[in-house]
C-alpha cells in the first residue's frame, strides 16, 4: 500500500464524465487563459494559467517538516522551501479542522464564513450539533466560485464531514469533482461529479483510522491532475498520524516520506503546489502518559450546580477515537441566573488555563461569528486540554498512546509553503506579516509568476 503511493504508480482507468461536459471542456480549453478570474471575500483571483494545487495537511504542525528536513526525509518539501517559498503562518482559533478548512477554502476568517468549530450548541433548540451542514457556511469557496465561472475544479477530502461545505454551490456539470476518500466507493456523478473513484485510483477503500486515507486523497488528486488537468485542486488530509505519533517517530517518518513523494509528483506535472495545515498538534499528557485534562463541566457543576451551564467541546465530530473529544478550546453556555463573569472568575486561576474570554471579546480576538459564540471561551495551555464531564469522554481509543491534540492558541501555527518563488509584492507582504493560512489560495494563484 505504501509503496504504491511512494513509487508513483499511475492508474488510467477513468473517471466518467457526461459527453456534454467533455465537449464543453474541449470547446473552452483554449479560451481559459483570457478569462477574467473571480472575486471572493475581498480578494481578486486571476484565472490560473497552470493547475494550482492546495494541500491542507490535517494536523500538519510545522515541527514535522522541521524534523523531516533535518533528517532528510522530505527532500521535495525542502526543495520547495529553498527554491520557492516557505514560512510559518497563523491559522484560526479554535485550531480545529472545520473552521480552518473553511477559512483556507474561502480565503476568509470564521467571522465571514461562519464556521467556528466542528461542533456547536444551537441556542434555539438547545441541541449540540455537528457544524458541517452546507446551510451553515456563509460563503462560497474559491473552488465553487471558479467552477461557477467555467473552471474545472477538484475538491477531495479525507473525511466526508467537509465535503458538502466545500462543495456548496459548486457546478459539477462542467467536469468538476467533489468527493471524500471516506466514501470513495459510493461516488455518483450527480452528487460528486465522479463515479468509480476506487477504480480511478486503483486502491481499495481505505480505513478511516489509517494513514492510507490521506494517501488515497493525494493519489486521487495526482491521477485527476494527470488525466484531466483541472484548473484548481484542493486536497484535504486527515490527522490520524499526527494524533498518534510525534515528529521523528518511525510511523510519522514513514507517513511524511510518502506525503513528500506525492508532493514531488504534483510538482513534476507542472502544478503550482501550495502546502498548509488546518492546525498544529501538541502532546497534552502527564509524564506518566495519562491525559492532562481539566474536566470543566464537573468543576462548574460542583461550584454552581448541575444544569447551570453547558460545556461544549467543539473538537467533537464522529471520529474521536484518536483524541477522545479532548482539545484546547471549549465554550461555556450559561443558564438561568449564572453570569459569564462568575464562570470566568472561577476558571481563570485554574492551572493549565491560558486564556478566558467573554463572548464579545472572543469573537473580536479570534475573528469569530458573534452569533455562534458561547458565553465564555476557555483556552488551555500547550500541555493541557479541556473536557466537559469526565464521564462523557471515551478515552479507550488512546490506549497505548499519549494524548496529542489541538484546538488552542498554541496549535494555530501552520506551514505555508509554495513550490515556486513569490512575486516581489507578495514576498513583501509575507515579510511584513502576519501571514495567515487563509491567504494560501491568494498566494498560490496571484502570488507566483503565471508562466
Amino acid at each position: 500500500m505504501w509503496g504504491r503511493v511512494s513509487l508513483g504508480w499511475r492508474w488510467t482507468r477513468g473517471w466518467r464524465l457526461g459527453r456534454a461536459a467533455q465537449d464543453q471542456r474541449a470547446r473552452e480549453g483554449g479560451a481559459q487563459m483570457d478569462r477574467a478570474g473571480i472575486e471572493l471575500n475581498g480578494t481578486r483571483y486571476r484565472w490560473p494559467s497552470r493547475p494550482v494545487v492546495v494541500v491542507c495537511i490535517d494536523g500538519g504542525d510545522p515541527a514535522y517538516f522541521a524534523r523531516g528536513v533535518a533528517d532528510g526525509i522530505v527532500p521535495n518539501v525542502e526543495r520547495f522551501m529553498t527554491t520557492g517559498f516557505g514560512a510559518v503562518a497563523d491559522g484560526d482559533v479554535p485550531s480545529f479542522t472545520c473552521p480552518n478548512n473553511m477559512s483556507i477554502a474561502t480565503g476568509s476568517p470564521p467571522a465571514v464564513h461562519g464556521i467556528s468549530g466542528n461542533f456547536y450548541l444551537d441556542r434555539d433548540t438547545g441541541e449540540a450539533v455537528v457544524m458541517t451542514g452546507p446551510e451553515l457556511i456563509r460563503s462560497r469557496t474559491v473552488m465553487a466560485e471558479f467552477s461557477r465561472h467555467g473552471a474545472t475544479v477538484v475538491s477531495i477530502t479525507a473525511k466526508d464531514k467537509l465535503r458538502e461545505q466545500l462543495g456548496k454551490d459548486m457546478d459539477l456539470a462542467g467536469g468538476s469533482v467533489n468527493f471524500s476518500a471516506e466514501f470513495a466507493g459510493r461516488c455518483t456523478l450527480e452528487d460528486t461529479g465522479i463515479e468509480n473513484a476506487l477504480e480511478l485510483v486503483g486502491l481499495p477503500q481505505p480505513h478511516m483510522y489509517s494513514p492510507e486515507l490521506s494517501l488515497f486523497v493525494l493519489e486521487a488528486g495526482i491521477t485527476l491532475l494527470e488525466q484531466r488537468r483541472p484548473d484548481i485542486l484542493y486536497l484535504s488530509l486527515t490527522d490520524y498520524i499526527q494524533h498518534k505519533y510525534a515528529p521523528g517517530e518511525s510511523e510519522a517518518d514513514r507517513y511524511y516520506r510518502n506525503l513528500d513523494a506525492a508532493f514531488g509528483r504534483l510538482d513534476a506535472v507542472g502544478a503550482v503546489v501550495a502546502l498548509t495545515a488546518d492546525h498544529g498538534m501538541n502532546d497534552k499528557s502527564h509524564p506518566d502518559g495519562s491525559p492532562n485534562v481539566i474536566w470543566l463541566q464537573d468543576l462548574l457543576d460542583a461550584r454552581f450546580g448541575k444544569g447551570s451551564s453547558t460545556v461544549i467541546c467543539p473538537i467533537t465530530d464522529r471520529f474521536v477515537a484518536h483524541h477522545g473529544a479532548l482539545g484546547g478550546f471549549v465554550r461555556v453556555y450559561c443558564h438561568g441566573s449564572l453570569a459569564p463573569e462568575d464562570v470566568m472568575r472561577v476558571v481563570r486561576p485554574l492551572p493549565g488555563v491560558e486564556a478566558v474570554y467573554d463572548k464579545p471579546t472572543a469573537a473580536r480576538v479570534f475573528e469569530l461569528p458573534l452569533d455562534r459564540e458561547g458565553d465564555v471561551v476557555v483556552v488551555g495551555r500547550t500541555d493541557t486540554c479541556i473536557g466537559a464531564a469526565e464521564a462523557d469522554h471515551d478515552l479507550s481509543g488512546l490506549k497505548g498512546h499519549r494524548l496529542r491534540t489541538h484546538g488552542g492558541i498554541s496549535e494555530r501555527k501552520v506551514p505555508f509553503i509554495i513550490n515556486r518563488p513569490l512575486r516581489p509584492e507578495y514576498a513583501a507582504t509575507a515579510a511584513a506579516g502576519p501571514l495567515r493560512s487563509y491567504q494560501i489560495f491568494d498566494f498560490a494563484i496571484n502570488g507566483v509568476d503565471p508562466a
